[in-house]
């Protein structure tokens, strides 16, 4: 064998590992070895093109005069974290002003739904007093199938002065700069202090569990 194809091929083999070295170091390189992103996006939660909503069903839940209760989440603000190759490094922090909840149900009159937002606020979560809620992740589990995440977001929920671990399944997909979220999760009121209404007109009487909807949405920082 020539010498000389020996030590061009060794000065080859040298420089790809230099540079490959380099690339991983300034996350220029993906595991697939081409120039693409870095292994972590970071994504701005955006409240408008999103749907946040608490449902209270008459069955069980809550009522007034036989009708559900759907209160919307009107303010929140928020980021994601997210490794697109794999589930995992993951985040998600979240803070909603609680005083943005409102009665969105068709079936209420105007009238009603001020009666409900004016209890919601002043009995039910006490937002002059408890003016955020907030959801901290701590673990993200799950697995990344036909290019969709199937995720358990456990973290820290604050409601109320009242910080409980919760585990909230979910649903991400990423389409060009836009993450998606969707799934529900339920909780328990009493391990909040949230307490049912029986003052002013008692229109909100919130028994034990509720149901919370998200269809959320981000777009890549």
């Amino acid at each position: 064998m020539n010498p000389g194809r020996i030590v061009v091929g060794l000065v080859v083999i040298a420089s790809m590992a230099g540079l490959l070295v380099a690339g991983i170091r300034s996350g220029a390189l993906s595991q697939r070895g081409l120039y693409l992103r870095s292994a972590v996006v970071k994504y701005r939660l955006d409240p408008a093109r999103s749907k946040f909503i608490v449902h209270a069903n008459r069955t069980g839940l809550a009522w007034f005069k036989g009708h559900s209760h759907r209160i919307a989440v009107g303010d929140f603000s928020g980021t994601a974290e997210l490794n697109l190759d794999a589930v995992n490094p993951a985040s998600l922090e979240l803070t909603v002003r609680a005083a943005s909840l409102e009665e969105t149900d068709p079936d209420f009159t105007p009238e009603q739904k001020k009666i409900i937002n004016k209890e919601v606020n002043e009995l039910v979560l006490e937002t002059a007093k408890y003016p955020e809620i907030a959801f901290k992740s701590t673990d993200v589990k799950g697995s990344l199938v036909s290019g969709k995440f199937d995720v358990r977001i456990g973290g820290d929920l604050t409601m109320h002065g009242v910080t409980k671990h919760i585990v909230i399944p979910a649903t991400v997909t990423v389409t060009g700069d836009t993450l998606r979220a969707v799934g529900e999760f339920e909780i328990d009121r009493k391990d909040f202090n949230v307490n049912a209404t029986e003052a002013f007109h008692g229109f909100v009487k919130v028994k034990h569990h509720l149901k919370f909807e998200f269809d959320i949405v981000g777009t890549r920082e």
